[in-house]
């Protein structure tokens, strides 16, 4: 009996076994779905945009995506400093496959699906689910209002009356700076896990976070900047107000489709906010091309990162995993 007793205690491993499967299922679904979707965005739109495209040189457009590339980079840097103040810094190869892969989640119908991957694959290296949703939720109102700063200092001059039908924005930008100080994100954060009856954040968020969050969200609109105004270049308009209008043009363009959450994924709003920004350099068909090709490249970009971060962490092995493979051992 007492030899046997051992061998009773270790038969649970077999139920861990089948959840660790199971979760890997589930993981490869989710990411074919998304990536499902996501080919089909692009192939949906290829035939608005292949006119675009016919316009913009091998050159114009490796150097477009290369930028979206970078702003897309940027953006994944702000999510990892807003994680590592709160508790958990992450290696860069870990960092990039947890937020790549799932952001492609908002290519699945419903918004959910970024922040329940993130929180499910932060498991793996032991962030808790309530520090990843509280990283993930943060970086919207960091986008916004340093998005909003950009487009209020880029538009209201060399877009006049193109884009004053988006002055209110204007009013946003001090309530989502004063919202960013961190005795406000704690409180809220705070108030909102003792809703859902969840323990408190071990670490609460500081201005040196929040700090190093803008700057890599203002590195990222400049480098969705520079990628908008090769665009513009490519279609016929050139000089410095094209380039200063291609930086507030998107910028504008994602806040607002953000904010009116009404269009998924800003489907449709954005597109119109960029359209008025660019008129007063491009003529309507020209600026119709370069909303569409910025939109398309910005999503070829979304699978590159996805397919970029999951190579690159199959080479490389966390800490996290190694001891997770020693105790399967």
């Amino acid at each position: 009996m007492k030899l046997g007793q051992p061998r009773e205690r270790r038969q649970p491993a077999e139920p861990l076994g089948g959840r660790v499967s199971g979760r890997k299922v589930v993981r490869v679904l989710f990411l074919l779905v998304a990536l499902g979707f996501g080919a089909w965005a692009i192939a949906g739109r290829w035939a608005e945009v292949s006119d675009g495209f016919a316009r913009l040189s091998w050159p114009e457009l490796a150097g477009s995506l290369a930028a979206v590339l970078g702003a897309l980079g940027a953006g994944m840097m702000m999510w990892r400093a807003l994680l590592a103040d709160l508790g958990s810094p992450l290696a860069f190869t870990d960092a990039a496959k947890i937020f790549f892969v799932g952001q492609l989640g908002k290519y699945i119908p419903g918004s959910l699906w970024p922040v329940l991957a993130q929180m499910e694959m932060g498991r793996d290296h032991g962030i808790p689910r309530s520090r990843s949703a509280a990283a993930f939720f943060l970086t919207y109102p960091v986008y916004l209002a340093s998005g909003l700063v950009v487009a209020a200092v880029t538009l209201p001059v060399p877009a006049g009356e193109s884009v004053a039908r988006y002055a209110w924005l204007l009013l946003l930008v001090p309530v989502f700076v004063a919202a960013l100080h961190p005795a406000v994100v704690n409180g809220v954060i705070g108030f909102g896990l003792r809703k859902l009856r969840r323990p408190p954040l071990e670490r609460p968020l500081t201005r040196r976070g929040v700090l190093a969050s803008a700057g890599w969200a203002l590195v990222g609109w400049a480098a969705y900047g520079v990628h908008l105004a090769l665009i513009v270049r490519a279609l016929g308009a050139s000089g410095a107000t094209a380039v200063v209008l291609s930086f507030g043009a998107f910028a504008l363009a994602w806040c607002l489709g953000f904010l009116v959450v009404v269009a998924p994924a800003g489907a449709g709003v954005r597109e119109v906010a960029m359209f008025a920004a660019l008129a007063p350099v491009l003529d309507r068909g020209s600026a119709t091309a370069a909303v569409l090709c910025s939109r398309l490249i910005v999503s070829i970009g979304d699978l590159v990162c996805a397919a970029l971060a999951g190579l690159a962490s199959r080479r490389a092995v966390s800490p996290s995993d190694a001891v997770e493979n020693a105790k399967r051992r």
